[in-house]
């Protein structure tokens, strides 16, 4: 395997000026002109040839695949953040906890959990094997939760493996980078110091995409967890309400704060 890595990392100049190889850049973008800068990215992976370029395609799904899941996961988590702000404004001022839960959004989270806990309750009587009706309906709400979170949490593995590989994965690119040009540069004969500083910064470009990558990565699993964690709370106390709520024929319920009275508008005072 690393033979087939030390050749493919050998070939690699061979294939950049057109002499046969891999790559999976057009042959346009790896011509080089006069007076262009030599080095840089688009060089540096017309040089590297396929190893280097498969890596660089590697790093961008990462981050692509970083992006996309950092803005839905915002999505669904503002979404049930707002659907607990209504749940504070309506539900509890309902009569009934039915009534209550058709004041709410048609797939909120907390619809799912009151309407889980209604059903469960009507179907405790069902069972042939008794089972005390709290444990049954506190499993019931507990694995509803549960399903809920773990669609919030879904997508957080792939942000917390790219935190942790990106920097790897760009380090190979490096290593790659440095192979080719040692290899370069013994073919060449030559070990001056624009021979030799020239390629190997230019390798050090993939290690820089790869801190890239990971950093966005690691800050936003950090901080969609933290949100997950905080909905999560606020999930189990309302389920907690709602269980004492149906144990307590609806006699048990959390206090409901008056919502703030609109200040009265002040009185002309009359003209004399």
């Amino acid at each position: 395997m690393f033979n087939l890595i030390a050749n493919a990392a050998a070939a690699a100049p061979a294939a950049a000026h057109g002499e046969g190889g891999l790559s999976l850049m057009p042959a346009s973008m790896c011509v080089k002109e006069e007076g262009t800068n030599p080095y840089g990215l688009v060089p540096a992976l017309c040089e590297g040839g396929i190893v280097s370029q498969v890596t660089f395609l590697v790093l961008l799904i990462m981050f692509i695949g970083t992006l996309y899941i950092l803005f839905t996961k915002l999505f669904e988590q503002n979404k049930v953040i707002n659907q607990g702000k209504a749940v504070d404004a309506n539900f509890w001022r309902a009569p009934t906890l039915a009534d209550g839960a058709a004041k709410l959004e048609k797939n909120s989270a907390y619809r799912q959990v009151v309407e889980d806990g209604l059903r469960a309750n009507e179907e405790h009587n069902k069972l042939t094997d008794p089972v005390e009706a709290h444990d049954w309906m506190h499993g019931t709400l507990e694995r509803s939760q549960n399903h809920i979170n773990s669609k919030l949490n879904g997508g957080l593995a792939f942000l917390a493996t790219v935190g942790s590989t990106a920097p790897f994965v760009g380090l190979f690119g490096t290593v790659i980078g440095i192979l080719r040009a040692l290899v370069k540069i013994g073919a060449s004969g030559q070990a001056s110091i624009d021979t030799v500083a020239g390629p190997v910064g230019e390798a050090l470009i993939m290690t820089a995409i790869g801190l890239i990558v990971a950093v966005p990565a690691v800050l936003a699993f950090n901080w969609l967890q933290s949100r997950n964690k905080a909905i999560a709370r606020r999930l189990s106390t309302f389920s907690n309400d709602v269980l004492g709520s149906i144990m307590s024929g609806g006699q048990v319920k959390p206090v409901v704060t008056a919502a703030p009275a609109k200040a009265a508008a002040p009185v002309a005072a009359p003209k004399k």
